[in-house]
């Protein structure tokens, strides 16, 4: 996995498990990868997949059952999405409309593009 300097790994290991969840990759319910699996395949040290897990349990996310390991809890879909559209209003849609009206596009030229964002 390749990692982006201006984000925490932690953080990215997070938005990861997030991505294997709402593809279904990782099902409710399943048990994921040991901490020290994971950190094997993702090339970084186990105390930094702990620290996404921890995260993830504190949200109902992951479950771990001690000694047996880590399971998707049930809604964790429906949980990740919640926290993801959340952050995208709050974090990421502002700077999008900041540059709309910046460069004067239109909005009408703007629902044309989400419109057709299928067909190309």
């Amino acid at each position: 996995m390749e990692f982006h300097e201006l984000k925490p790994i932690y953080k990215q290991i997070i938005d990861t498990i997030g991505e294997r969840v709402l593809t279904c990759q990782w099902k409710e319910g399943e048990r994921v990868p040991s901490v020290r699996d994971f950190a094997a395949e993702l090339g970084v040290n186990p105390n930094t997949v702990m620290r996404a897990y921890e995260y993830l349990q504190r949200y109902d996310v992951l479950q771990n059952s001690r000694g047996i390991g880590n399971f998707v809890c049930k809604n964790a879909r429906a949980k990740i999405m919640e926290m993801r559209k959340t952050d995208f209003i709050e974090n990421q849609l502002p700077a999008i409309f900041k540059q709309i009206d910046i460069l004067e596009i239109p909005w009408q030229q703007i629902d044309e593009l989400y419109k057709n964002r299928n067909n190309k």
